[in-house]
């Protein structure tokens, strides 16, 4: 298939006006433009809201301004695409907002928990009498001298949500501060963790956790990604995880923001959540017939098919190339495409460092005739 064909008439033709980005900036000005190019096809067996195997093939709309980043992933779709595509799982671990409360003592910190523990269903029926869009799954509390910090976790469905959590988690925070008589002295205590790499999302997870896994045979990494299995595995060792454990990054990876960063902004996410999709862990083994697994584990994936920057013409269309919008377990489906396309950018760059090409493919794609 051509990939003029999924050059939609708004991509290129569309201008955004003061009521176009209403609700999404203010003092409006002008657009910036950020090239926007196709990678794939992706072919991805995708978990569906039935726990189910669902074959899909995809083109991937990417921008960025970075020259080599869409031909780089092109190529790990491409060795992926001819050996048997690559499996996701995903688990939607919910939207997280972290009020801060002042307490007396340890003691009323306990009681607070207690309450909170006592009166979950009822704080449940707050979040449902704001919306059917939005469910509170679970509280987590922690306190630590006279401040007391709740975690709380919602389903937000096919939204993002950000925005939805921040106005339920008020309300929440205002029945315990009058019921409790304590002062909630922040809306966010920084508990959530948004917006920030940390260990706790990491390890508990926040908005989607999402993991992918491809096998490459042996002569397909030869061909089209010019190196050995095992030379990929020792740069997935050494560099991914061993080089990160030594500076400290939360990120052991090759570079999962580069793959973030280009599809956020292609499909109208909220930017600043690259930083939490930076996280996650690259991994490799050569299997015992030689040939190449490789996989991606990302902890904390916040998207959404509706909401926000989705509803902008351009990011829209973008959405609708992949296939998702308001459809139930839309968002689940778009967690997975991204762990299959990072996972791609992640096997690709960590073949071109295998191979010694890195800066040589750069030098190629990105030279300019005047330069």
């Amino acid at each position: 298939m051509k990939k003029t064909q999924y050059l939609y008439k708004n991509i290129n033709k569309t201008i955004l006006t003061e009521n176009t980005v209403k609700g999404n900036c203010e003092n409006f000005i002008g657009a910036t433009q950020v090239p926007l190019g196709l990678a794939g096809p992706l072919k991805i067996y995708l978990q569906n809201i039935k726990g189910k195997a669902q074959k899909k093939e995809i083109m991937i709309p990417l921008s960025t301004t970075e020259g080599a980043l869409v031909a780089s992933i092109n190529r790990g779709l491409k060795a992926t695409y001819i050996s048997k595509g690559i499996k996701t799982y995903v688990e939607n671990v919910g939207v997280t907002r972290g009020p801060l409360f002042r307490v007396k003592n340890i003691k009323e910190a306990q009681k607070i928990t207690l309450y909170i523990e006592k009166n979950i269903n009822k704080l449940k029926k707050i979040a449902r009498n704001y919306s059917p869009h939005i469910n509170l799954l679970k509280v987590n509390t922690q306190f630590v001298g006279k401040n007391l910090w709740l975690r709380l976790y919602f389903d937000t469905s096919e939204a993002m949500g950000m925005n939805m959590v921040t106005y339920v988690s008020e309300v929440i925070a205002l029945k315990v501060q009058n019921d409790l008589k304590v002062k909630c002295t922040s809306l966010s205590g920084n508990f959530c963790s948004d917006k920030k790499p940390s260990w706790s999302n990491f390890i508990l997870g926040r908005g989607k956790k999402v993991w992918a896994e491809t096998v490459i045979k042996k002569n397909i990494v030869e061909r089209v990604l010019k190196t050995q299995p095992k030379k990929i595995v020792e740069i997935v060792k050494n560099k991914s995880q061993l080089g990160s454990i030594i500076t400290g990054s939360l990120g052991f990876n090759a570079h999962f923001a580069n793959i973030i960063a280009a599809l956020y902004l292609s499909l109208g996410q909220d930017l600043g959540h690259i930083a939490e999709g930076s996280m996650g862990i690259t991994d490799a083994e050569v299997e015992d017939n030689g040939d190449l697994y490789f996989s991606v584990f990302m902890p904390d994936i916040m998207v959404g098919t509706v909401g926000g920057g989705t509803k902008l013409p351009t990011q829209k269309e973008a959405l609708n190339i992949l296939g998702v919008g308001n459809k139930k377990g839309d968002s689940l489906i778009l967690s997975q495409i991204i762990a299959a396309t990072v996972l791609a950018g992640e096997l690709s760059l960590s073949a071109a460092l295998a191979s010694g090409d890195l800066a040589k493919s750069h030098k190629k794609l990105t030279s300019k005739k005047n330069d």
